[in-house]
């Protein structure tokens, strides 16, 4: 019998590991924090069942599983569909000869993980918007490309500074409606129409805004928050899901955590 050659790894070998890791690791960048993880858990279960019960040959047991597993594929794009359009998404929208290289995302490869957006004055500008209800509704790009969207309000090119986002957002300023995206701290376009959520039920009291935030973040990996114009109240939405926050320093927090 011949020896079992561990170490025989060939570079190609090499690559399809490397390559392998990096579809993991985006997999679970979109799932992480969403109800899809255990939906995942679930599936997995349920595969664990059908091959012990046809290991124990329980064949009606097995016959039932084995009917489910037959159109697991369909039931996967069907229950993943939200993760799947965003990991294609994703994939669609790596910009590999400009500065958001695919490496720049591959942040699991750097010792150090921070953010460049200047979280904190993007917070206090949205506090000082809720005290005096000026509605704003922010963007912030994450690993998805949002050039798609810039088309539909002003491209811009401006440092994220805590007076700059109050003077877009304030009321008779001719940018103020729609959304501003920032990336890597800068504001690169306002006036911007997001796609509206029209199916989640949303308590009344909350408006377009809160459904834009909500539509954007479903379809992408963006984060989203919105200044409420009727109470003030400061929302952060993540894959859909929104958070009311008082206290600016646990949403600086989430922030720096979301963005890492």
């Amino acid at each position: 019998m011949e020896n079992l050659k561990f170490w025989d790894f060939s570079i190609v070998d090499f690559i399809d590991v490397f390559l392998v890791a990096i579809l993991l690791y985006y997999v679970y960048k979109l799932v992480k924090g969403t109800v899809a993880i255990n939906i995942f858990i679930g599936i997995m279960i349920i595969y664990s069942v059908w091959k012990i019960t046809d290991l124990l040959n329980m064949k009606m047991l097995h016959n039932i599983f084995d009917g489910f597993m037959k159109v697991g594929i369909i039931a996967l794009i069907v229950v993943f569909q939200p993760e799947i359009r965003k990991f294609l998404l994703m994939v669609g929208s790596t910009n590999l000869g400009g500065k958001r290289k695919i490496f720049s995302k591959m942040k699991f490869l750097k010792n150090e993980v921070e953010t460049n957006t200047d979280i904190t004055a993007i917070v206090n500008a949205c506090t000082r918007m809720g005290s005096t209800q000026t509605g704003a509704l922010i963007v912030l790009e994450r690993n998805n490309n949002l050039d798609f969207l810039t088309g539909t309000g002003d491209a811009m090119s401006i440092g994220v500074t805590q007076p700059i986002i109050e003077s877009i957002f304030f009321k008779n300023s001719p940018l103020h409606d729609g959304a501003i995206i920032i990336e890597n701290n800068v504001v690169k376009a306002t006036r911007v129409i997001l796609p509206v959520n029209n199916e989640k039920n949303i308590p009344q009291r909350f408006g377009l805004r809160h459904r834009a935030a909500i539509g954007i973040t479903e379809k992408t990996d963006a984060l989203a928050l919105v200044v409420s114009e009727e109470t003030g109240q400061i929302s952060y939405i993540k894959n859909g899901e929104f958070v009311m926050f008082k206290d600016p320093d646990d949403l600086v927090g989430m922030l720096k955590r979301d963005l890492a």
